[in-house]
C-alpha cells in the first residue's frame, strides 16, 4: 500500500511540476512537498519495505542521510558555480563575449552565436549561458523577428554544449558525480555528437537571414557603457578569465586530489572573490556600491532552483529504496531487447516534453553500474543519457531551463518554435545520434 502511495505521490506531483506554466505554482514547493510526503510514506511502511534482522528505523535514518549527502554535493557544487557566474556578470566580465560576437554579416553573427554559447555553455551552466547571450545578442540585434532565431540558436547551443562537459549542465553534473561517467571518458565521446547537433541547424538557419547589420559604434555610446561597469577593462578581463578558469579547474582538482567536486568548486569561488574584494579595495573602486560585491551578490543565487533540485533529487531516492526504479528499468530493458540506442532515444524525445532533472534522476536509480557492460561507469547507456536529456530538450521550447527562460526574454511562442525550429532541432539530434554510433564503430 505504502509502495503504491509513493508512487502515486510522485506522479501526481510530477505532474503539477510539468504544467507548472498552467498551474501557475512554482515547482520548488511542489518537489518539497513531495519530498516529505514521500519520505513520510517510506517511514510509515518500514515494516514493508524492510525485513530481516536489520534494525527498520536505524536502516532508514542513514538511508535518509546518504541520500541527502549526495543531494547536498550536487546543491554545493551548483550554488558555488552560480554564484561565480553572478560575480562575472555583474562585474562586467562577459563584455569580453560581446567584443568577440561584433559582426556586420548576419550568417557570420549566427555562426559565432552558435560557437561561443556552444563553448561557453561547457563551462558554465546552460541557464545562464543563455541569460548572458540573450543579453548580449540585444545589443547586437535590433530586429525583434531576427533576434528570435538567434535566441532559438542559443538554446540549441547552450543545451548541446552542457551535453559534453561534467560540468555544463545539472544533468551531467548528477552524472558526474555519481561516477556514472568520468571527465575523460565524457568529453571525448559526446564531443563530436554535440557540435553535430548544432552545425547541423545552424546550416539550416543561416539561410533564413540575408544582409547586413548596422550598430551605434559611437563613441559616446561606448564610453557610456564603460562608465556603467565599476572596473576597467583590463579588471573585467581578469574577472572573466579567473572566473571560467576556476570551473575548468574543477574536474582537474578532483582528479588531483579525490576530493568531490564541490570542494574545487568551492576552492574557484575563493580565489574569484579575493580577486575582485583586492580590485574593490584599489582607489578607484573603494567607493562603489556594495551591491556589486560578492557579499551581496549572494543573495541573488536563485535559490528557488537549488530547493527544487533538492526535492526532486530526496523524492527519487524513495523511488530507488522501494525498488520502484530498478523494476521499471528492468522492464525496460526487456521491451526494447537491451537496444540502448531505443531506450535513451526515447528518454531524450521525453526530455523536451518533462524536465530532464527528474528525468535523469529517475535513470540513474534504474541501473547498478555493478552491472558492468552498458551500464558501467563511462558506459553506452550513461554517455547516451547525458547526450539525450539534455540536445533532446532542445526540440520543443518547454523541454529546458534554457528555453523556458529564453521565451520568457524573446516573447518567444511555442507554436513559432514548434514550427521553425523543432524540425531543425530533432535533425541536428538524430545528426548526433549518428556521429555518436559511427563513433562506437570506428574507435
Amino acid at each position: 500500500m505504502y509502495a503504491t502511495l509513493i508512487i502515486g505521490i510522485f506522479i501526481v506531483g510530477y505532474l503539477c511540476i510539468v504544467l507548472e506554466h498552467n498551474l501557475k505554482i512554482n515547482k520548488a514547493p511542489i518537489a518539497l512537498f513531495m519530498c516529505v510526503a514521500c519520505w513520510t510514506c517510506y517511514y510509515l511502511g518500514l515494516d514493508t519495505f524492510i525485513s530481516g534482522e536489520v534494525n527498520p528505523t536505524e536502516h532508514a535514518q542513514a538511508s535518509l542521510l546518504h541520500h541527502l549527502s549526495e543531494a547536498c554535493e550536487i546543491l554545493f557544487f551548483l550554488m558555488a558555480a552560480m554564484t561565480i557566474v553572478e560575480i562575472i556578470d555583474a562585474n562586467g566580465g562577459f563584455n569580453f563575449v560581446r567584443n568577440k560576437l561584433l559582426t556586420s554579416n548576419k550568417r557570420k553573427l549566427l555562426w559565432r552565436v552558435a560557437f561561443i554559447t556552444f563553448f561557453l555553455s561547457a563551462l558554465l551552466d546552460n541557464l545562464t549561458t543563455s541569460i548572458v547571450m540573450v543579453m548580449v545578442l540585444r545589443k547586437l540585434v535590433t530586429d525583434s523577428k531576427e533576434r528570435m532565431i538567434y535566441a532559438s540558436l542559443i538554446i540549441l547551443a547552450a543545451n548541446a554544449g552542457g551535453a559534453f562537459s561534467p560540468i555544463g549542465d545539472v544533468t551531467t553534473i548528477m552524472l558526474w558525480i555519481r561516477n556514472l561517467v568520468s571527465t575523460e571518458g565524457i568529453l571525448l565521446s559526446l564531443f563530436v555528437p554535440s557540435i553535430m547537433s548544432i552545425i547541423v541547424p545552424t546550416f539550416l538557419l543561416q539561410y533564413s537571414l540575408k544582409g547586413e547589420l548596422t550598430y551605434d559604434t559611437s563613441e559616446s555610446t561606448h564610453k557610456a557603457e564603460d562608465m556603467s561597469q565599476n572596473f576597467s577593462e583590463k579588471e573585467r578581463t581578469a574577472v572573466f578569465v579567473v572566473g571560467l578558469s576556476g570551473l575548468v579547474f574543477v574536474p582537474v582538482f578532483k582528479m588531483l586530489t579525490g576530493l568531490p567536486p564541490y570542494m574545487g568548486a568551492l576552492l574557484a569561488l575563493s580565489v574569484l572573490w579575493t580577486v575582485t574584494e583586492i580590485f574593490f579595495r584599489r582607489g578607484r573602486n573603494k567607493n562603489t556600491s556594495s551591491k556589486y560585491r560578492v557579499a551581496s551578490i549572494l543573495s541573488r543565487i536563485d535559490m528557488t532552483t537549488i530547493l527544487f533540485f533538492l526535492g526532486i533529487l530526496m523524492t527519487v531516492a524513495t523511488l530507488q529504496e522501494i525498488g520502484a526504479l530498478s523494476a521499471f528499468g528492468t522492464w525496460l530493458n526487456d521491451v526494447a531487447s537491451g537496444n540502448q540506442y531505443l531506450i535513451t532515444g526515447i528518454i531524450g524525445v521525453a526530455s523536451s516534453i518533462v524536465d530532464n532533472v527528474p528525468l535523469v534522476a529517475g535513470c540513474m536509480g534504474m541501473y547498478d553500474p555493478s552491472m558492468g557492460g552498458d551500464f558501467a561507469c563511462d558506459g553506452i547507456f550513461w554517455q547516451l543519457l547525458a547526450y539525450c536529456a539534455g540536445v533532446g530538450g532542445s526540440m520543443l521550447i518547454i523541454g529546458s531551463a534554457a528555453g523556458v527562460v529564453v521565451m520568457g526574454l524573446e516573447r518567444i511562442s511555442f507554436g513559432w518554435y514548434l514550427r521553425t525550429i523543432t524540425g531543425v532541432a530533432f535533425l541536428g539530434y538524430l545528426a548526433g545520434l549518428l556521429a555518436y554510433y559511427v563513433q562506437t564503430l570506428l574507435f
